[in-house]
């Protein structure tokens, strides 16, 4: 019996502390990595070429009709020289007004097939029509600021940056409850990107605004969920690094609601899992060193282990406490009343009613039992890299 009190007890342990690396130790250790590693070497500034590349703005989507004329007139506005910028729209699948409405700006190029096989699919064709030697891939329903395009390629003037991750901002509105929850998740993402680049490469980046060296892409398997990961990771894995480049940005409204937000955490989480495995040779921490260490530490304990330690605490810790430790039944209590806040948080979103202090355990509690979800779509949706879009806020004019 002691044997196995022990055995709990060293569960409980390195649970709580693989959860508190994942969440808060990490960005800790990353911040002081980074203040050593800047007393001896000042990060240098990349300037502009004298002579601006061609770039090719690339553009997938699907059934975006409401936000054609926004995204145009957004990129419109974009301080580039016009004949250094191409644009291109790859729009397979769409059924709506999309291909229609971008027949107004002829110097658009528009691809599009009537089969819809997924995000992946028209990243693999569209780009056999790219010629330019940058290409910077972003959403239709997200809106780059003006210097956008200038600041990614004044990353691309260290040869050694292969990837530019632009940094993504969700809008706020207040009527939003998944606003509250993803712009603070956001906002720590974004501070952990940039420490991750100050003290190597940022580890992936996220398809609403990225850009790579044309040259660089692969093909990837059509079913892919989380084509900009893989790719990014893929250019990452050939020695270059991963710039993340704060001063590029995309802004987009959050998800309308938390049901919507469900649909997105759980395609998230099944991508991330699906990626895990096809970059397992990441893993290797004798190759690559510190992206090893990072991608490790930043993205495969989110989608792997520290959700199930998480979930698993609780039955530990009632183990422990049953005997009537104090610091055991303490903790017991701790984690009771986080749960209690967190449904509390539920309870007040199902009412259209948000506090932070009840929304932040809810909605970091939601996106753990998503990826315990993401399994199971992952099981259920071999094979098929198109998925139901989640519905967002109106963006505005």
């Amino acid at each position: 019996m002691d044997y196995l009190y022990i055995t709990v007890q060293y569960l409980f342990w390195i649970g709580l502390f693989i959860i508190f690396y994942t969440y808060l130790g990490y960005g800790i250790l990353l911040y002081v990595l980074v203040r050593i590693k800047e007393l001896f070497s000042k990060p240098s500034v990349p300037t502009l070429p004298k002579h601006l590349p061609e770039v090719t703005l690339f553009i997938a989507a699907y059934n975006e009709e409401d936000i054609v004329k926004i995204k145009m007139k957004n990129c419109r506005e974009l301080s580039y020289p016009t004949d250094k910028l191409k644009i291109v729209w790859v729009t397979d699948g769409s059924n709506d007004r999309t291909n229609d409405l971008l027949e107004a700006y002829p110097d658009v190029t528009v691809l599009f097939q009537p089969a819809r096989k997924g995000k992946t699919a028209a990243l693999n064709r569209g780009m056999e029509y790219v010629s330019t030697p940058y290409v910077i891939f972003t959403d239709a329903n997200t809106l780059l600021n003006k210097e956008a395009i200038l600041e990614i390629v004044r990353q691309f003037t260290n040869p050694l940056v292969g990837c530019v991750a632009g940094e993504k901002r969700v809008e706020i509105q207040k009527e939003q409850g998944a606003t509250a929850g993803e712009g603070i998740y956001w906002k720590y993402e974004s501070t952990l990107k940039a420490l991750d680049f100050r003290l190597y490469s940022a580890v992936g980046a996220a398809g609403e605004l990225f850009a790579i060296r044309t040259e660089l892409f692969e093909q990837m398997p059509t079913d892919t969920l989380l084509d900009d990961f893989i790719l990014s990771l893929r250019i990452a894995q050939k020695g270059y690094k991963i710039a993340y480049c704060k001063e590029a940005y995309a802004t987009e409204t959050a998800s309308l609601n938390m049901k919507e937000e469900e649909k997105r955490k759980i395609r998230i989480a099944a991508g991330g899992l699906q990626s895990i495995y096809r970059l397992r040779s990441l893993l290797n921490i004798f190759r690559y060193k510190t992206l090893s260490f990072q991608y490790i530490s930043h993205r495969v304990l989110r989608w792997t282990i520290t959700p199930i330690m998480l979930f698993l605490l609780i039955p530990l810790n009632i183990i422990l406490a049953y005997k009537g430790a104090v610091l055991y039944i303490f903790l017991l209590l701790l984690q009771a009343v986080f749960y209690i806040m967190a449904y509390a948080g539920y309870l007040l979103e199902q009412r259209s009613m948000r506090n932070k202090l009840f929304f932040i355990p809810y909605y970091f509690s939601f996106m753990n039992i998503n990826v315990i979800r993401g399994f199971f779509y992952l099981a259920g949706n071999k094979g098929n890299g198109a998925w139901e879009k989640a519905k967002r806020a109106q963006q505005k004019k």
